[in-house]
This record gives C-alpha cells, structure tokens and sequence, in this order.
C-alpha cells in the first residue's frame, strides 16, 4: 500500500490533481467575493440578506480549497510525506 501512494504523489497527476483544486477554488473564491461586493447594491433587505450569506458561504468554502491546496503542496515541496 505505501508504494502505491508513493507512486501517486510522485505521479503528475497527483501536481495536476492540487493544481486542479486549486485554480477552481480560487475562481469561486473570486465569484464569492463579487457576489458579496455586489449584493450590497440590492435594495430589498430580504435578497440582500440572501446574496450576503450565500456568497459568505461560497468564500467560505473556497478558502478552504485554497488552503488544503497550499498545505498540500507546500508539504510535497519540503519533502514531508503526504497521506
């Protein structure tokens, strides 16, 4: 079993995989913040309301995305195995 994760973090796919995860969650966490930016220009309290914790939670998600990408990559770089 460890020589298969060791192949797979070794493995292009395994930078392509990050990468991936990466690069989506940085463009939703771009959206949420738009949408966030934006829903302060609605007039009815309610879609506000709706907008700011939708998009709130969209950041929200995103960031984590951004984070686990980061970690990971970072860990594979300095060398520390990765599970």
């Amino acid at each position: 079993m460890k020589d298969v994760e060791l192949f797979y973090m070794n493995t292009f796919f395994w930078w392509v995989s990050k990468l991936f995860i990466g690069i989506v969650s940085l463009f939703f966490l771009a959206r949420g913040i738009d949408v966030l930016v934006h829903s302060y220009t609605l007039n009815n309290p309610l879609e506000f309301l709706m907008y700011f914790f939708s998009s709130s939670m969209l950041i929200l998600v995103s960031a984590v995305g951004v984070i686990y990408c980061a970690f990971r990559v970072f860990r594979r770089i300095k060398g520390e195995s990765v599970r």
